[in-house]
């Protein structure tokens, strides 16, 4: 699946291997078998089958080095193993990830400290949490109609699951205790859950995560027309007559320069590479860049009370995230109560406790709460001609500022996922912290979707970019609602729509 040859021509060229580069990749395999389809990845592969999540990786300096690998060019900051281990304030990057090393905050602006990205095959999705939760209330784009069979396909492609920790201790408890104090008024498809993730259990019980391995299945694995060329960086979009024509594309290893022709291309880069490489080939709609938005992110932990160990307790267990006795719950956005929870158990506390008060594992509830953000068209990201990234293309630039009503939201939040410690357990440590902007890596809005190129969207319905016909974008960058949600889901259903739709062009 993997090569060095650089075809002259294709069908469809993808710019990108994340999740939604997978999914037009599968799409276009199942619907348009004919078509031929190269994906171009700027990082390494880390994993195999090419990528699949690190998770996965058994041994441990194995998976350390695939995510070392992933941590794109240049200075590689300091890493931090969760977000709740970071002071608030703090510019760590978690494994897998690299941050920007300048640009990311200007004066009088709140800025994305932490804003990082990930260069590998697989994009983010070799290294995330996993959660997919759908969509809620005001987070969901209503001018779709067909959003909620599009987000089915979207659990089909990740492989999204519910059950895959449901033998966890606690699991229910947790959720008995949470449902209680938030269930009250909610509708059915807001009460406190099981978080549904892309992950299942093997036959012999070892979990596996999805990663775009699980996207591309093996119907893309075994296209003979389908190719997948990584180190390799998409320097433009051609255009000739107005229309999408191709790509250039550089080697890493050789340095080389290639240009492919096509008949499409599909940008499925990140919410700031997208914009980055249709700004550097001259493609630059009103929107472009603009309604970026993060999730602010509080977090905090809990220890269950009047639970007892019902799985040994090993002394100097590795601490190693989501294990065996882990749960994770859900508690859904409203817009009344406008956070999306992410409650998980853990391993070991975030915090040192004494050497005589061992952890029960799964005790330990660590909860987060993410915010919606005020949408705003002056928060972006820009790019000029005299910066550049260590890629050598257009280094972005955040300009990023929270609303008085962001402000709010946060204290609300915080007060919230206090109130949610006192109910599942006893708190560990004083009180909740936010983390730094940027924490979520949830960036969205930069090549949002739209009904009327009015200037306030980068493309339409099917992502095709407005007034480029055959250029598609993908990706959470896409997405043109406030979430406070995990995006994949919806980002992966959008990318299923167009997808289709350059299927039933190639028909």
């Amino acid at each position: 699946m993997s090569g060095r040859q650089y075809p002259a021509s294709a069908d469809v060229v993808i710019v990108g291997s994340g999740p939604t580069g997978a999914a037009y990749a599968r799409i276009l395999s199942e619907r348009a078998p004919a078509a031929s389809i190269v994906m171009f990845e700027v990082g390494p592969t880390v994993s195999d089958p090419p990528g699949a999540h690190v998770k996965n990786i058994a041994d441990r300096a194995e998976r350390t080095r695939a995510q070392a690998a992933s941590e794109g060019p240049g200075q590689r900051g300091e890493k931090v193993v969760s977000p709740g281990a970071a002071n608030v304030g703090a510019r760590g990057a978690r494994p897998g990830t690299f941050l920007l090393e300048e640009g990311f905050a200007f004066d009088g602006e709140d800025g994305l400290p932490v804003v990082a990205m990930s260069s590998n095959v697989g994009g983010m999705a070799a290294h995330w949490t996993g959660a997919c939760p759908r969509p809620n209330e005001s987070e969901r784009i209503t001018f779709l109609p067909d959003l909620d069979e599009l987000l089915d396909e979207g659990d089909r492609l990740l492989g999204v699951t519910t059950d895959a920790f449901d033998a966890a201790p606690f699991g229910e408890i947790v959720r008995e205790r949470l449902s209680a104090a938030v269930d009250e008024g909610r509708t059915a498809e807001t009460t406190v859950q099981r978080m549904p993730l892309a992950v299942h259990r093997r036959d012999d019980g070892r979990l596996v995560w999805s990663g775009s391995d699980v996207v591309l299945g093996e119907v893309t694995r075994q296209n003979p027309r389908f190719s997948l060329v990584d180190e390799s960086l998409v320097t433009s979009v051609i255009t000739r007559d107005g229309k999408a024509a191709g790509v250039v594309v550089k080697d890493l290893r050789s340095g080389e320069q290639h240009e492919v022709s096509a008949r499409f291309v599909v940008v499925a880069a990140d919410a700031l590479r997208t914009p980055q490489l249709l700004w550097a080939s001259g493609i630059r709609p009103a929107a472009l860049g603009r309604y970026l938005n993060d999730q602010a992110q509080v977090v905090y932990a809990s220890r269950l009370r009047d639970v007892a160990p019902l799985v040994p307790v090993e002394s100097g267990a590795p601490v190693t995230g989501l294990a065996e006795y882990s749960g994770v719950s859900w508690v859904p956005f409203t817009d009344a109560v406008p956070f999306h929870g992410q409650i998980m158990q853990l391993d070991a506390s975030p915090i040192a406790l004494a050497e005589d008060d061992p952890v029960v594992p799964g005790s330990i509830v660590g909860l987060g709460l993410f915010c919606a953000k005020d949408l705003q068209a002056d928060d972006r990201v820009e790019f000029d001609d005299e910066h550049v990234d260590g890629y050598g293309m257009p280094a972005p630039r955040i300009h990023y500022t929270l609303t008085a009503h962001d402000h709010e939201v946060i204290e609300r939040a915080r007060a919230e996922i206090s109130r949610l410690a006192e109910a599942v357990g006893d708190p560990v440590g004083d009180r909740p912290f936010t983390l730094p902007l940027g924490s979520s890596l949830h960036y969205q809005g930069t090549t949002r979707m739209g009904t009327v190129d009015d200037g306030t969207s980068v493309c339409d319905i099917d992502s095709q970019v407005w007034g480029v016909p055959g250029l598609f974008v993908a990706g959470n960058g896409v997405i043109p609602t406030p979430t406070a949600c995990n995006p994949t889901l919806t980002s992966v259903a959008l990318a299923v729509r167009g997808a289709r739709a350059i299927a039933a062009s190639l028909a």
